[in-house]
């Protein structure tokens, strides 16, 4: 009996090609809500460069890069904290306290007189000047002390979400009307400005530019590239990212959950109160209503620009495209003489038809 033998040709190989595929909606720059609203900002920056010929002139593209970079920087804060699955309603509040703590302490240090002012001024020989006694160092005295508030506002509000369980919307919400309340009693409901031998220096910091480009617009690029850093090259990175896709698995994996938490929450008040102090610079001073209402735009921002607040999804592209399509629409109604009132109504609009159509965009998987 003969043994059958097998064939010396080799067998057609199998594929399938539907495995692993992916629908076209979700490759390339259709990935993510981010892109979808980049393709609606290149659209709408496109019917408005034909609808008002002062669109694209240097000064009007100037003035949308420095006015959208005065809600990004916080933008980029608050997306740390809504990655975790958090959320942060002091901002706006915090970014008044600190710019009115670093008014007050740079008048302060350079008022002759004044506790401590010896160890920062004097008065020349005309015994009317106040002189510097080292360039620069009240103005870096002044800015870190509003830092340093931020810094402690962001401590409470991540123990208090981290430590004692609390609802981050609840903590915050509280944490907005008490440092905006203590914004007027520092203050006696009244302004501060910058003031002393430093001021000059503080203008140019937050009003300056090089080269046309606005400073503010070049502090937010710089640290959107070290968040983009840091969130994707860095285990803090990883962790914030691990803790808003699953918490119970990120704390199982041996994430510090605590731990994280209180540091997203920091990083947002220090922006946010970085941002309150570049916007005094630009105003010239720091009115005790300064950036009212601000936390609604910079969370909107956040979200349209692809954050979820349910957390694990959001990025410093996604933040700085929010920003500039609210300017872009802000300036645009300017230009086209529409009521500014009507913003609000568009960006509310907004804000539900990048959420509607990345819901649509997931359905469709």
């Amino acid at each position: 009996m003969s043994v059958p033998s097998e064939t010396s040709a080799a067998s057609p190989e199998v594929t399938f090609t539907n495995v692993g595929a992916s629908r076209w909606w979700h490759r390339g720059v259709f990935a993510s809500q981010t892109a979808y609203v980049t393709l609606a900002l290149i659209a709408l920056i496109v019917i408005m460069s034909f609808a008002s010929p002062y669109f694209l002139t240097q000064g009007n593209l100037q003035n949308v890069a420095k006015n959208f970079s005065f809600i990004a920087i916080a933008t980029l804060g608050i997306t740390f904290v809504i990655i975790t699955g958090g959320i942060d309603l002091s901002v706006g509040s915090l970014m008044c306290f600190a710019a009115m703590i670093t008014s007050m302490v740079m008048t302060s240090l350079s008022t002759p007189g004044m506790p401590l002012s010896s160890l920062f001024v004097h008065l020349a020989a005309d015994g009317k000047t106040v002189v510097a006694n080292v360039p620069g160092l009240i103005l870096i005295v002044s800015v870190l002390a509003g830092l340093a508030v931020s810094l402690v506002v962001g401590l409470i509000n991540g123990a208090c979400v981290a430590l004692l369980g609390l609802s981050p919307f609840v903590t915050t919400l509280g944490m907005l009307s008490i440092v905006r309340g203590l914004g007027y009693v520092v203050s006696n409901g009244k302004g501060s400005f910058p003031g002393g031998p430093d001021a000059d220096y503080f203008y140019a910091l937050t009003q300056g530019d090089v080269y046309g480009v606005p400073a503010p617009f070049i502090y937010l690029i710089l640290l959107a590239l070290v968040m983009a850093l840091v969130l994707h090259h860095t285990a803090f990175g990883r962790h914030v990212f691990a803790i808003g896709g699953n918490e119970k698995a990120a704390e199982l994996t041996g994430v510090s959950v605590p731990r994280v938490k209180i540091e997203v929450y920091v990083v947002g008040a220090l922006a946010a109160g970085l941002q309150g102090i570049i916007i005094s610079g630009w105003l010239g001073s720091a009115p005790a209503n300064m950036a009212t209402s601000y936390e609604l735009n910079v969370i909107a921002a956040a979200v349209i620009g692809g954050a979820n607040l349910a957390g694990g999804i959001g990025g410093p592209l996604g933040a700085i495209v929010g920003c500039v399509l609210l300017e872009v629409i802000r300036n645009g109604l300017v230009l086209a003489q529409v009521n500014s009132y009507w913003q609000q109504t568009l960006v509310g609009v907004i804000i539900i038809a990048a959420v509607l159509v990345d819901r649509i965009r997931a359905r469709l998987l």
